[in-house]
């Protein structure tokens, strides 16, 4: 999860502010508002394409990346499809003084409501610089990507993205298709850990400052969600596709990452990292736009860590932040996986700051992570 997860009262039962300070904080899109009258459009900066079936995306070929270009590293983009027949949009990079030996590649996505152009393509990036092959994509419905209607996620389709991602990164003649890895980083690495269980091609796997996004849809933060709210919230929900069903288009939660003060702090983080000029594209869901108001009903159905075990024998890396407020969901996440798994905690840092502070991103780590498991 980013910054994304933004809703308004059920039932008028507290304050928003009020809200933001308890516990229950949220169920986050789970305790979502539903009506259909307080939920903004999303701004057209979030469809840079207009695809249908089989028509080809107009990609941005400017460098319009959050963070600095890396004259050592090659970079194109390119695009592929996954199994549903969505076209998706990827940044693909390559360490510039190459052999003609077919190198280790990694996928990489994520944090959950961001772009290719954030903090998946700094990782990305900075691990082509080390000596792999890399690709950011663009989830589907979201960033580059395409398919309609935009700013909807999906446990099944976005874990299918990035089997496709391994499908398109195995396909290049200067990739060794037996030595692939994958980053997950904040809502995407749970989605990155639930493909890895099923994708046995996929030979190491790192999860960065990670949020399970069903889990915290379907139980709140901290699992403070109670079986009442949750059933209110599914009630909220299920009435809202009536309305869009009517209107012929999903109504839209409010723009994302906007403070009215008395935020918690970690909602002040994401603030300042999707709507400063740190961290801010317009093409990213957690930049002032939103997803959709029924995102979450398939989040809460559908567990994602269900069958963490299975990725074992394959090792499983686990990185958060000291301080960050999700650290919980890799902590209990790494106690369900089997051997071979490591839990790295970051000192002092917190959830965002795993999004691009160099200094505090274990890169050394997961290089010699990658290095050793993707021989």
């Amino acid at each position: 999860m980013t910054g994304s997860l933004k809703f308004t009262p059920i039932a008028s039962a507290l304050s928003r502010r009020r809200l933001l300070k308890v516990a229950a904080l949220a169920g986050a899109m789970a305790l979502v508002g539903c009506q259909a009258n307080q939920a903004a459009a999303p701004p057209t900066a979030t469809s840079p394409t207009t695809e249908a079936k089989g028509m080809k995306l107009q990609l941005t070929q400017e460098w319009d990346k959050t963070f600095p270009r890396d004259e050592d590293v090659d970079h194109r983009k390119i695009t592929f499809t996954n199994r549903y027949g969505i076209t998706l949009a990827a940044d693909l990079y390559q360490p510039k003084n190459r052999s003609g030996e077919r190198l280790p590649a990694i996928v990489v996505g994520g944090p959950f409501g961001a772009v290719k152009e954030q903090s998946s393509g700094l990782y990305a990036q900075t691990m082509a610089a080390r000596g792999f092959v890399t690709l950011a994509f663009d989830p589907s419905y979201t960033g580059e990507s395409g398919g309609q209607p935009r700013n909807v996620a999906s446990p099944d389709i976005n874990t299918e993205d990035f089997s496709a991602a391994v499908d398109a990164i195995g396909l290049l003649p200067e990739v060794d298709r037996e030595r692939i890895g994958m980053i997950g980083i904040c809502g995407w690495g749970g989605v990155a850990l639930n493909a890895v269980a099923v994708d046995k091609r996929v030979k190491a796997v790192v999860a960065s400052t990670m949020y399970d996004m069903s889990r915290v849809m379907s139980k709140g933060y901290n699992d403070s969600m109670t079986p009442e709210q949750r059933t209110q919230a599914l009630e909220q929900l299920s009435r809202q596709r009536w309305v869009d069903a009517e209107k012929g288009t999903p109504a839209y939660q409010p723009s994302y990452n906007e403070l009215k003060g008395g935020e918690a702090q970690f909602l002040v983080d994401y603030h300042d990292y999707y709507r400063t000029p740190r961290g801010y594209h317009a093409r990213a869901v957690n930049s002032g736009n939103a997803w959709s108001i029924t995102t979450p009903l398939s989040f809460m159905n559908m567990p994602l860590l269900t069958h963490i075990k299975e990725i074992s024998p394959r090792p499983i890396l686990l990185i958060h932040g000291e301080k960050a407020h999700s650290r919980y969901f890799s902590e209990t996440a790494y106690e369900a996986a089997a051997e071979p798994k490591e839990l790295l905690i970051v000192p002092g840092a917190n959830h965002v700051d795993l999004y691009d502070q160099v200094d505090k991103i274990p890169f050394d780590r997961m290089t010699e992570f990658f290095s050793k498991n993707l021989k």
